[in-house]
């Protein structure tokens, strides 16, 4: 029996350029991962993860004497770890099958584990982040604002939007001015300084609707954010089905603004993420500049006698990656929760 490998019935040449493919593949539905503040996985590295913030100097005025060296301000930092899962999944492949399929069954299959892989570690980075506490809720019951999920039942204004960044702004949040790029590769490109919320595309056609909102197609030289709508005021809209509604969790809608309800009674709430600069770190879902993969192809190949299975009737090609999430400043990020107009 030939030695076992990490990566299957491939050599490691052929899993890296498999990698290579599913990262391709996966990139354009990485719509949340794009904007954290990144930090690519290393070769052999541990389970945990540091990434690092520097807090504002002090910036009260300090008087210069003639003469008199002042006392220097000292940076302090603040490191915030993340312990790395691993995540995973496979499909079987049988002998019969490879032999008797006119289609590539491994470059099909890879595709669309590719699209899986994607999906499957957004909702790993999503995670940690609906777990934000700073929220804020769209709707009222009887002239009272709604201060919790209940009482939602109107859909994202432009107030509730200004409201949000009123309060970021307060605690020094930065505007966006880089993002992950949609590579298999690791790199980032700028950006014109600009907020970022991701929404359910469910919310898109409230978005549209705000006072001022700009669509992608005006934008001119400006290129647009993977899954990018729109802009309102300075904060650019991506869309994204990953941001699922809470079914039935706020309030009864209006006469006037009916919403949507799963069951016809209470509102679905609907979370919108809102994000400044280094609001929270991520693993990017690209490889890294010192070799290292996120992702590793597993693939066994049919017709290969093997332990359990000694006619080699059975295969498999499946993957595994390795990530995680963290929010690094709180209060540089933002959850609204809303309800969706009825259309």
């Amino acid at each position: 029996m030939p030695p076992l490998t990490t990566t299957g019935d491939i050599s490691y040449r052929t899993a890296g350029y498999m990698a290579k493919e599913l990262l391709k593949r996966a990139q354009p539905l990485l719509i949340i991962q794009q904007f954290g503040q990144p930090k690519p996985l290393p070769k052999n590295s541990t389970r945990v993860m540091k990434f690092r913030g520097y807090e504002h100097l002090p910036n009260q005025p300090k008087a210069l004497q003639e003469g008199i060296t002042p006392q220097a301000s000292k940076p302090t930092f603040r490191d915030v770890e993340a312990t790395i899962g691993q995540y995973g999944d496979y499909i079987h492949l049988t002998d019969v099958l490879a032999d008797t399929h006119e289609d590539p069954l491994i470059s099909e299959f890879s595709d669309i584990l590719g699209e899986q892989a994607a999906i499957m570690m957004e909702r790993v980075c999503l995670g940690p982040l609906l777990a934000g506490t700073n929220v804020h809720f769209s709707g009222s019951t009887g002239g009272v604002i709604a201060t919790d999920r209940t009482g939602v039942n109107e859909p994202l204004t432009l107030n509730l939007q200004r409201r949000i960044l009123r309060g970021m702004k307060r605690q020094l949040a930065q505007p966006i001015t880089n993002f992950i790029g949609a590579s298999p590769n690791f790199c980032t490109f700028p950006i014109a300084p600009s907020f970022v919320a991701v929404c359910h595309t469910d919310c898109e056609a409230d978005i549209r609707e705000m006072p001022g909102f700009v669509p992608v197609e005006k934008y001119g030289h400006q290129a647009p954010l993977r899954g990018e709508i729109g802009s309102v005021e300075g904060v650019r809209y991506c869309a994204t089905t990953i941001l699922e509604p809470w079914l039935d969790a706020g309030a009864a809608a209006t006469p006037d603004k009916p919403v949507e309800s799963n069951e016809g009674a209470c509102s679905d709430v609907y979370p919108i993420l809102y994000f400044g600069k280094n609001a929270f770190g991520v693993i990017p879902f690209a490889r890294a500049k010192n070799g290292g993969y996120p992702i590793m192809p597993c693939v066994l190949n049919p017709n290969i006698p093997r332990g359990g299975d000694p006619l080699g009737q059975r295969g498999t090609i499946g993957w595994k990656a390795w990530g995680t999430s963290v929010i690094l400043y709180d209060f540089w990020m933002a959850r609204a929760e809303v309800a969706v107009s009825k259309l």
